[in-house]
Protein backbone atom coordinates (compact mmCIF):
# COMPACT_ATOMS: atom_id res chain seq x y z
CA UNK A 1 0.00 0.00 0.00
CA UNK A 2 1.37 3.24 -0.79
CA UNK A 3 2.31 5.51 2.07
CA UNK A 4 0.16 8.70 2.51
CA UNK A 5 3.29 11.20 2.66
CA UNK A 6 5.83 9.82 0.14
CA UNK A 7 3.36 8.21 -2.59
CA UNK A 8 5.63 5.29 -2.31
CA UNK A 9 5.37 1.99 -0.93
CA UNK A 10 4.53 1.26 2.66
CA UNK A 11 7.68 -0.89 3.71
CA UNK A 12 8.84 -2.92 7.41
CA UNK A 13 11.89 -3.34 8.44
CA UNK A 14 13.03 -7.48 7.69
CA UNK A 15 12.26 -9.78 10.45
CA UNK A 16 9.81 -7.52 12.45
CA UNK A 17 5.69 -7.35 11.49
CA UNK A 18 3.98 -4.00 12.02
CA UNK A 19 1.97 -4.10 14.83
CA UNK A 20 -1.49 -2.21 14.33
CA UNK A 21 -4.52 -2.31 16.74
CA UNK A 22 -7.47 -3.04 15.38
CA UNK A 23 -10.58 -1.54 16.10
CA UNK A 24 -13.09 -3.40 18.22
CA UNK A 25 -15.88 -5.31 16.26
CA UNK A 26 -19.50 -3.83 17.06
CA UNK A 27 -20.81 -7.29 16.98
CA UNK A 28 -18.83 -9.07 19.69
CA UNK A 29 -19.99 -6.19 21.95
CA UNK A 30 -23.10 -6.70 24.34
CA UNK A 31 -25.31 -4.71 26.44
CA UNK A 32 -27.85 -6.08 29.20
CA UNK A 33 -30.07 -3.72 30.76
CA UNK A 34 -31.44 -5.66 33.93
CA UNK A 35 -34.58 -3.40 35.23
CA UNK A 36 -37.85 -4.61 37.87
CA UNK A 37 -39.11 -4.82 41.19
CA UNK A 38 -37.61 -3.67 43.98
CA UNK A 39 -36.72 -7.29 45.77
CA UNK A 40 -36.89 -9.25 42.38
CA UNK A 41 -33.26 -9.92 42.74
CA UNK A 42 -31.56 -7.27 40.67
CA UNK A 43 -28.35 -7.15 42.79
CA UNK A 44 -28.05 -10.90 43.29
CA UNK A 45 -28.59 -10.99 38.91
CA UNK A 46 -25.77 -7.57 38.75
CA UNK A 47 -23.44 -9.88 40.89
CA UNK A 48 -23.91 -13.08 38.29
CA UNK A 49 -23.04 -10.70 35.23
CA UNK A 50 -20.23 -9.37 37.16
CA UNK A 51 -18.88 -13.55 37.44
CA UNK A 52 -19.77 -13.84 34.19
CA UNK A 53 -17.19 -11.38 33.10
CA UNK A 54 -19.32 -8.28 32.32
CA UNK A 55 -18.65 -5.01 33.17
CA UNK A 56 -21.23 -3.61 35.66
CA UNK A 57 -22.42 -0.59 37.04
CA UNK A 58 -25.40 -0.35 39.41
CA UNK A 59 -27.47 2.80 38.98
CA UNK A 60 -25.95 4.50 36.45
CA UNK A 61 -28.08 7.64 35.83
CA UNK A 62 -30.84 7.34 32.45
CA UNK A 63 -29.04 10.37 30.65
CA UNK A 64 -25.78 8.49 30.77
CA UNK A 65 -26.51 5.16 29.53
CA UNK A 66 -25.66 6.09 25.86
CA UNK A 67 -22.58 7.43 26.64
CA UNK A 68 -21.56 4.61 28.72
CA UNK A 69 -22.13 2.43 25.57
CA UNK A 70 -20.24 4.25 23.02
CA UNK A 71 -17.41 3.59 25.73
CA UNK A 72 -18.08 -0.24 25.46
CA UNK A 73 -18.09 0.09 21.89
CA UNK A 74 -14.63 1.81 21.93
CA UNK A 75 -12.93 -0.15 24.37
CA UNK A 76 -10.46 -3.43 23.66
CA UNK A 77 -11.01 -4.42 27.50
CA UNK A 78 -14.83 -4.35 27.79
CA UNK A 79 -16.88 -6.65 25.41
CA UNK A 80 -19.98 -7.06 27.41
CA UNK A 81 -21.84 -4.74 30.21
CA UNK A 82 -24.50 -5.25 32.40
CA UNK A 83 -26.49 -2.03 34.31
CA UNK A 84 -29.04 -1.82 36.57
CA UNK A 85 -31.96 0.89 35.49
CA UNK A 86 -34.86 0.92 38.01
CA UNK A 87 -37.12 3.17 39.99
CA UNK A 88 -34.79 4.65 41.68
CA UNK A 89 -34.15 6.46 38.50
CA UNK A 90 -38.03 8.61 39.34
CA UNK A 91 -38.80 10.60 36.41
CA UNK A 92 -36.28 10.32 34.32
CA UNK A 93 -36.94 6.38 34.00
CA UNK A 94 -39.72 7.48 31.10
CA UNK A 95 -36.68 8.49 29.02
CA UNK A 96 -35.51 4.92 29.05
CA UNK A 97 -37.85 3.78 26.20
CA UNK A 98 -36.83 5.91 23.84
CA UNK A 99 -33.09 6.05 24.88
CA UNK A 100 -32.98 1.81 24.59
CA UNK A 101 -34.38 2.25 20.65
CA UNK A 102 -30.98 4.11 20.06
CA UNK A 103 -29.12 1.30 21.89
CA UNK A 104 -30.33 -1.42 19.91
CA UNK A 105 -29.35 0.40 16.81
CA UNK A 106 -25.83 0.90 18.11
CA UNK A 107 -25.03 -2.51 19.86
CA UNK A 108 -26.91 -5.91 20.86
CA UNK A 109 -28.56 -4.50 23.75
CA UNK A 110 -30.72 -7.40 26.03
CA UNK A 111 -33.35 -6.42 28.70
CA UNK A 112 -33.88 -8.44 31.73
CA UNK A 113 -36.52 -7.60 33.62
CA UNK A 114 -37.27 -9.30 37.20
CA UNK A 115 -39.93 -9.39 39.19
CA UNK A 116 -42.06 -11.35 41.67
CA UNK A 117 -45.58 -11.82 43.40
CA UNK A 118 -46.54 -9.28 46.03
CA UNK A 119 -46.66 -12.06 48.94
CA UNK A 120 -42.87 -13.09 47.85
CA UNK A 121 -42.13 -8.97 47.40
CA UNK A 122 -43.54 -8.38 50.71
CA UNK A 123 -41.65 -11.25 52.45
CA UNK A 124 -38.49 -10.32 51.37
CA UNK A 125 -39.06 -6.64 52.80
CA UNK A 126 -40.13 -7.93 56.01
CA UNK A 127 -36.67 -10.26 56.32
CA UNK A 128 -34.65 -7.00 55.18
CA UNK A 129 -35.98 -4.32 56.51
CA UNK A 130 -34.91 -2.25 54.12
CA UNK A 131 -36.65 0.77 52.87
CA UNK A 132 -38.68 0.67 49.69
CA UNK A 133 -37.20 3.30 46.83
CA UNK A 134 -40.10 5.25 46.78
CA UNK A 135 -40.20 6.22 50.60
CA UNK A 136 -41.45 5.08 53.78
CA UNK A 137 -44.57 7.67 53.58
CA UNK A 138 -46.55 4.52 51.92
CA UNK A 139 -46.33 0.98 53.09
CA UNK A 140 -44.52 -1.44 51.30
CA UNK A 141 -47.72 -2.74 49.56
CA UNK A 142 -48.88 0.61 48.38
CA UNK A 143 -45.25 0.92 46.82
CA UNK A 144 -45.34 -1.92 45.66
CA UNK A 145 -48.32 -1.08 44.00
CA UNK A 146 -46.92 2.15 42.34
CA UNK A 147 -43.84 0.72 41.37
CA UNK A 148 -45.21 -1.91 39.20
CA UNK A 149 -47.45 0.73 37.42
CA UNK A 150 -44.50 2.74 36.68
CA UNK A 151 -42.27 0.12 35.46
CA UNK A 152 -45.18 -1.67 33.37
CA UNK A 153 -44.10 0.19 29.76
CA UNK A 154 -40.29 -0.79 30.49
CA UNK A 155 -41.82 -4.89 30.98
CA UNK A 156 -43.31 -4.49 28.32
CA UNK A 157 -39.74 -3.77 26.04
CA UNK A 158 -38.07 -6.71 27.96
CA UNK A 159 -36.47 -9.69 26.11
CA UNK A 160 -36.65 -11.97 28.58
CA UNK A 161 -38.86 -11.72 31.61
CA UNK A 162 -37.77 -13.67 35.05
CA UNK A 163 -40.27 -14.18 37.76
CA UNK A 164 -38.52 -14.90 40.61
CA UNK A 165 -40.86 -15.93 42.93
CA UNK A 166 -39.90 -19.38 43.62
CA UNK A 167 -36.23 -18.91 43.23
CA UNK A 168 -33.68 -18.75 45.70
CA UNK A 169 -30.59 -16.77 44.95
CA UNK A 170 -28.90 -20.02 43.55
CA UNK A 171 -31.37 -20.92 41.17
CA UNK A 172 -31.41 -17.82 39.91
CA UNK A 173 -27.73 -17.45 39.14
CA UNK A 174 -28.03 -20.97 37.64
CA UNK A 175 -31.04 -19.56 34.82
CA UNK A 176 -28.69 -16.28 34.11
CA UNK A 177 -26.02 -18.64 33.93
CA UNK A 178 -27.53 -20.72 31.64
CA UNK A 179 -29.06 -18.36 29.62
CA UNK A 180 -26.05 -15.29 28.86
CA UNK A 181 -22.94 -18.14 29.54
CA UNK A 182 -20.98 -17.28 26.22
CA UNK A 183 -20.18 -20.81 25.66
CA UNK A 184 -23.09 -22.30 26.51
CA UNK A 185 -26.12 -20.65 24.74
CA UNK A 186 -27.33 -23.88 22.91
CA UNK A 187 -28.86 -25.28 26.50
CA UNK A 188 -29.22 -21.85 28.50
CA UNK A 189 -32.95 -23.02 29.93
CA UNK A 190 -33.50 -23.61 33.60
CA UNK A 191 -35.84 -26.79 34.02
CA UNK A 192 -37.97 -27.97 37.09
CA UNK A 193 -39.32 -32.00 37.18
CA UNK A 194 -42.48 -31.19 39.99
CA UNK A 195 -44.10 -33.72 41.85
CA UNK A 196 -47.94 -33.27 42.63
CA UNK A 197 -50.77 -34.77 43.86
CA UNK A 198 -53.87 -34.33 42.16
CA UNK A 199 -56.00 -33.95 45.03
CA UNK A 200 -54.05 -30.63 46.31
CA UNK A 201 -54.27 -29.38 42.33
CA UNK A 202 -52.15 -28.76 39.73
CA UNK A 203 -49.43 -26.68 40.17
CA UNK A 204 -50.51 -23.11 38.40
CA UNK A 205 -46.91 -22.78 36.63
CA UNK A 206 -46.83 -25.94 35.30
CA UNK A 207 -45.74 -25.97 31.56
CA UNK A 208 -46.35 -29.36 30.58
CA UNK A 209 -48.32 -31.57 32.86
CA UNK A 210 -48.50 -35.66 32.73
CA UNK A 211 -50.83 -37.65 34.33
CA UNK A 212 -49.23 -41.19 35.74
CA UNK A 213 -52.47 -42.31 37.70
CA UNK A 214 -52.21 -44.93 35.22
CA UNK A 215 -49.07 -46.66 36.91
CA UNK A 216 -49.90 -49.43 39.83
CA UNK A 217 -49.97 -47.85 43.26
CA UNK A 218 -47.84 -48.22 45.89
CA UNK A 219 -50.35 -46.98 48.60
CA UNK A 220 -52.26 -49.96 48.40
CA UNK A 221 -49.44 -52.18 49.27
CA UNK A 222 -48.98 -51.78 53.10
CA UNK A 223 -45.19 -52.29 53.56
CA UNK A 224 -44.88 -49.23 51.11
CA UNK A 225 -47.41 -47.08 52.41
CA UNK A 226 -45.19 -45.19 54.84
CA UNK A 227 -42.18 -44.32 52.15
CA UNK A 228 -42.07 -42.02 48.99
CA UNK A 229 -41.17 -42.66 45.71
CA UNK A 230 -37.70 -42.21 46.72
CA UNK A 231 -37.23 -45.04 48.40
CA UNK A 232 -35.45 -47.77 46.75
CA UNK A 233 -37.85 -50.35 47.17
CA UNK A 234 -40.92 -48.42 46.48
CA UNK A 235 -39.03 -46.99 43.39
CA UNK A 236 -37.68 -50.63 42.13
CA UNK A 237 -41.91 -51.95 42.41
CA UNK A 238 -42.54 -48.68 40.22
CA UNK A 239 -40.08 -49.31 37.75
CA UNK A 240 -40.33 -53.42 37.50
CA UNK A 241 -44.14 -52.73 35.53
CA UNK A 242 -43.22 -52.36 31.58
CA UNK A 243 -45.86 -49.64 31.06
CA UNK A 244 -43.21 -47.36 33.70
CA UNK A 245 -40.04 -48.34 31.64
CA UNK A 246 -41.97 -47.38 28.60
CA UNK A 247 -43.22 -44.14 30.44
CA UNK A 248 -40.04 -42.78 30.99
CA UNK A 249 -38.03 -43.66 27.79
CA UNK A 250 -41.05 -42.26 25.68
CA UNK A 251 -41.49 -38.97 27.72
CA UNK A 252 -37.79 -38.32 27.78
CA UNK A 253 -37.35 -38.50 24.27
CA UNK A 254 -40.43 -36.09 24.23
CA UNK A 255 -38.78 -33.86 26.03
CA UNK A 256 -35.51 -33.54 24.91
CA UNK A 257 -36.90 -33.17 21.24
CA UNK A 258 -39.04 -30.75 22.44
CA UNK A 259 -36.75 -28.48 25.15
CA UNK A 260 -34.57 -26.88 21.85
CA UNK A 261 -37.62 -25.76 20.35
CA UNK A 262 -38.48 -23.71 23.78
CA UNK A 263 -34.96 -22.34 24.56
CA UNK A 264 -35.09 -21.02 20.32
CA UNK A 265 -38.81 -19.57 21.20
CA UNK A 266 -36.69 -17.36 24.25
CA UNK A 267 -38.33 -19.87 27.25
CA UNK A 268 -35.59 -19.09 29.88
CA UNK A 269 -37.20 -21.94 32.23
CA UNK A 270 -40.01 -24.94 32.11
CA UNK A 271 -41.61 -26.33 34.37
CA UNK A 272 -42.58 -30.24 34.01
CA UNK A 273 -45.26 -31.53 36.08
CA UNK A 274 -45.91 -35.34 36.99
CA UNK A 275 -48.81 -36.10 39.18
CA UNK A 276 -50.62 -38.80 40.89
CA UNK A 277 -53.17 -39.15 43.12
CA UNK A 278 -51.50 -37.81 46.55
CA UNK A 279 -48.06 -36.78 45.15
CA UNK A 280 -46.33 -39.15 47.56
CA UNK A 281 -45.30 -42.57 45.07
CA UNK A 282 -45.25 -42.43 41.67
CA UNK A 283 -44.91 -39.22 40.32
CA UNK A 284 -42.34 -38.74 42.38
CA UNK A 285 -40.38 -41.84 41.52
CA UNK A 286 -41.16 -40.49 37.65
CA UNK A 287 -40.06 -37.01 37.73
CA UNK A 288 -36.86 -38.36 40.07
CA UNK A 289 -36.33 -40.88 36.91
CA UNK A 290 -36.66 -38.10 34.08
CA UNK A 291 -34.44 -35.49 36.13
CA UNK A 292 -31.45 -38.15 35.64
CA UNK A 293 -32.29 -38.60 32.32
CA UNK A 294 -32.54 -34.59 31.65
CA UNK A 295 -29.14 -33.69 33.73
CA UNK A 296 -27.41 -37.04 30.95
CA UNK A 297 -28.83 -35.00 27.83
CA UNK A 298 -26.73 -31.56 29.53
CA UNK A 299 -29.67 -29.12 30.96
CA UNK A 300 -29.51 -27.75 34.30
CA UNK A 301 -32.52 -29.79 35.89
CA UNK A 302 -34.40 -29.57 39.53
CA UNK A 303 -36.31 -32.05 41.41
CA UNK A 304 -38.93 -29.98 43.50
CA UNK A 305 -41.73 -32.78 44.94
CA UNK A 306 -44.79 -30.63 46.27
CA UNK A 307 -46.76 -32.56 48.28
CA UNK A 308 -44.62 -34.93 49.40
CA UNK A 309 -43.11 -35.12 53.01
CA UNK A 310 -39.32 -35.60 53.84
CA UNK A 311 -38.11 -38.60 51.90
CA UNK A 312 -37.98 -42.15 53.69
Amino acid sequence: MPSKKTGRPATTKPGKAQSIPLPPSRDHHELVLISGMSGAGKASALKTFEDLGYYCVDNLPVGLISNFAELVLDSLEIQRAALVVDIREGARLDKLPQILGSLRRMLKTTVLFLEADEEALVRRYSETRRPHPLGQQNTVKASLTAERRRLRPLRALADLVVDTTKFNVHELRALLTERFHAGNRDKNILISCVSFGYREGVPEDADLVFDVRFLPNPHFIPKFRPHTGQHPEVAKYIRSFPQTKEFIRRISELLVYLIPHYIVEGKSYLTIAFGCTGGKHRSVMIAEDVQKRLVKAGYNVKVVHRDSPVAT
